[in-house]
């Protein structure tokens, strides 16, 4: 079975690097990192990861306007999303809801269980 390839979009380094890390030592997977919103939709147009994990507050390209993005192109419109945010309150899981987000995991998220959150939510058997 072919490994799963994430796309991981996140305009913070140090958090790209520890989600990296526990994706792929914890969870097995490549993962394919980006800091924008323009790097998220050049490289899943190209890569076509199996899923993206999306901060929501990034300079210029929020991840909301990403995800708008991603949805109105042929090409990026499957990919499971979901969003990494410190950012959640009741309005935004609307929101998320009406943008047919995948799920959503909170920062700070435990490095250990970042792999089984990702695989609960897409519903991906280890």
């Amino acid at each position: 079975m072919a490994k799963k390839r994430i796309l991981l979009i996140d305009d913070e380094e140090d958090i790209r690097e520890v989600a990296q890390l526990s994706l792929e030592i914890v969870g097995g997977w490549q993962v394919i990192t980006g800091s924008s919103g323009s790097e998220a939709v050049a490289k899943a147009e190209v890569e076509q990861p199996d899923a993206i994990l999306l901060d929501v507050m990034m300079p210029e390209i929020d991840g909301f306007s990403t995800l708008k993005q991603l949805r109105a192109n042929q090409a990026t419109q499957q990919i499971p999303v979901i969003f990494l945010t410190a950012k959640v309150c009741s309005e935004d899981r609307h929101q998320f809801l009406q943008l047919g987000i995948n799920g959503v995991i909170t920062k700070p998220f435990d490095p250990m269980s970042l792999a089984t959150e990702v695989e609960t939510i897409l519903g991906w058997v280890p």
